[in-house]
């Protein structure tokens, strides 16, 4: 079977596009996963760090633009969830066409988030004691200073950009909008649901057990969960998800 659909993936706040590189080998033949490397990190390591996430996301709309004539969505996970946001904006204001549809992970609403503790830069302990609260960083990493000394200005400048992001009032998408998070998580489910604002063609919020990370605990009930929700997205859906037993609420 040929490539139905492309999943753009947007990285976690100090993560490069290697961290959805197992998701490639778990997709089925119709969906490519696409993760895209941000600027001053993985393969983009000599570019400098972002420092405005609306201007990253233009950036990204533009490089991307000879690639949304065909189906494809986004997804990002904490930082990532709202540059998936600010990067669909950006194509819209752009002028090219809209996802199939956006899926945003681990992060609340962009109107509904606590920027107050990532406004200004953060030391290195306060970065470690970060890192070490989401649970999603291997204590061997935590306790390895060389790898930190790599890791912490990444981290630092990726906290930053949340931090200094205002957000501003837009139409809603043109395309469905599917939220998930994770039951120990911090955000609340107001703060959750206040994603439908953003969607002009359905809605679902999918709650999975763990933390901030429940994409690492949950990763087969995660994928499977996203495919379902991209399947529905496409002609002939039934014909791509034969064996699918998720069914996402409000999908269009």
């Amino acid at each position: 079977m040929s490539v139905l659909l492309t999943l753009f993936c947007l990285p976690y706040a100090g993560a490069s596009a290697m961290s959805y590189a197992r998701w490639r080998r778990s997709a089925p033949a119709w969906l490519e996963i696409r993760p895209l490397e941000l600027p001053g990190r993985g393969s983009r390591a000599g570019e400098p760090l972002a420092s405005d996430l609306v201007d990253l996301a233009a950036q990204l709309a533009r490089e991307l633009r000879g690639e949304t004539y065909r189906h494809y969505a986004l997804f990002g996970h904490s930082m990532g969830s709202l540059l998936a946001f600010e990067l669909a904006c950006a194509l819209r204001a752009q002028g090219l066409p809209a996802p199939r549809a956006l899926l945003v992970s681990g992060g609340s609403a962009p109107a509904h988030r606590d920027y107050l503790r990532f406004r200004q830069p953060l030391g290195d302990e306060q970065l470690m004691a970060e890192l070490a609260s989401l649970q999603g960083t291997p204590i061997e990493a935590l306790q390895d200073p060389e790898l930190m000394r790599l890791a912490l200005p990444v981290l630092r400048a990726d906290f930053l950009l949340c931090g200094r992001y205002r957000y501003q009032p837009t139409a809603p998408l043109q395309c469905p909008v599917h939220v998930l998070a994770g039951t120990e998580d911090r955000a609340s489910q107001a703060q959750l649901l206040a994603w439908r604002e953003h969607a002009g063609a359905g809605f679902s919020l999918e709650l999975f057990a763990g933390g901030h990370f429940f994409i690492q605990e949950q990763e087969r009930a995660v994928l499977d969960h996203l495919i379902a929700c991209l399947a529905a997205t496409l002609p002939g859906a039934a014909a791509v998800r034969p064996d699918s037993h998720f069914l996402c609420k409000g999908a269009t």
